[in-house]
């Protein structure tokens, strides 16, 4: 007698259908590229002077950034500083980017186009604002500076604003008493070791690329600051981010300072707007915090970036990715 297959329902046969794409679908996930990205797109970082400190950091964390978000394209926008930096934010022109804290306290009291958009990821390192003379210079102080050549940086930079601040704070009048130099980090050593100027502010991270340089061929001397420290802080509502400091003796070694600086500091905030979508914040803060000691290596204020205060980015309120990004690693 021929044997007779056994009959299936209709209904089992369905349900061994949807079996079998459930084992399909499972085995595709498994073969699908790993590593695929999640986020895709492009951001632009404004940076700074190409020979300062946080266009360093910019090289250095875009190379961190393509290691974590592989599908974001990212570019690096030069800029003469803190200032050009939030305006470039506010407008759109760029989505993240560092600037000091005074420099952002500033914008928002000015109501600056798009202040109130400004929001804030971490809390970087501190900015030591460093006056910088020939050895042999007879400037043992900011006062001594009347009747000198000063760089004190481009109109967009935060070194133009502290600068500023300092000399006021010196009691002079940059429009009388001296003569002022508007450059940049990028120019201002060799205008001092050719003798056009007679010295030069800078705020940036210990120690400075271009300042390091400098010393190595061209014998120079930093001068303390720390006289103004008092009047300083009560010259306003944004003074009130800087703090007393001191630049240790070897800072930079070939200075010819015998002893620690006292000078003046300034913390440094990651920027951003409102408007960027908090998976990008909190994936950006992420690697902001991850690769500080990768980047420390390189550029070495980036090794004080800390977890436990990065979240303080007053006077910005915290952007809602960042948030996550600091409750995820909650202890």
């Amino acid at each position: 007698m021929p044997l007779v297959p056994p009959r299936i329902s209709r209904r089992r046969a369905l349900r061994a259908l949807v079996a079998v794409f459930a084992v399909l679908g499972a085995l595709l996930w498994w073969l699908r590229p790993f590593g695929e990205p999640e986020l895709k797109g492009a951001l632009t970082f404004s940076t700074g002077v190409r020979t300062g400190v946080y266009h360093r950091y910019g090289e250095l964390l875009e190379k961190e950034l393509k290691r974590d978000m592989p599908g974001v394209k990212v570019r690096l926008d030069p800029s003469e500083g803190s200032q050009q930096n939030l305006a470039r934010v506010a407008a759109g022109q760029a989505d993240f980017t560092v600037a000091t804290a005074d420099a952002v306290a500033k914008y928002r009291l000015d109501g600056k186009p798009g202040a109130t958009h400004l929001r804030g990821c971490a809390r970087l390192y501190d900015d030591y604002v460093q006056l910088v003379v020939p050895a042999g210079s007879p400037v043992q102080s900011a006062r001594d500076l009347r009747g000198k050549r000063v760089a004190v940086g481009q109109p967009g930079s935060g070194v133009r604003l502290i600068s500023e601040r300092l000399l006021a704070a010196a009691k002079l009048d940059p429009s009388r008493d001296l003569t002022t130099v508007a450059i940049g980090i990028d120019t201002m050593p060799a205008e001092l070791e050719a003798g056009r100027i007679d010295a030069f502010f800078w705020s940036g991270g210990l120690p400075t690329t271009a300042v390091h340089k400098l010393s190595q061929r061209f014998d120079i001397r930093l001068v303390q600051l720390g006289d103004l420290v008092e009047q300083l802080q009560g010259s306003g509502s944004p003074a009130r981010y800087y703090r007393a400091a001191v630049m240790p003796q070897d800072a930079y070694t070939l200075a010819r300072n015998t002893s620690a600086v006292a000078t003046v500091a300034v913390p440094n905030l990651l920027v951003t707007t409102e408007e960027v979508d908090p998976e990008l914040a909190e994936q950006f803060t992420r690697t902001v915090i991850r690769s500080r000691d990768e980047i420390g290596r390189e550029v070495h204020a980036a090794q004080l970036v800390d977890l436990r205060t990065a979240i303080y980015t007053d006077p910005l309120d915290l952007h809602e990715g960042a948030r996550l990004y600091y409750r995820s690693v909650k202890p």
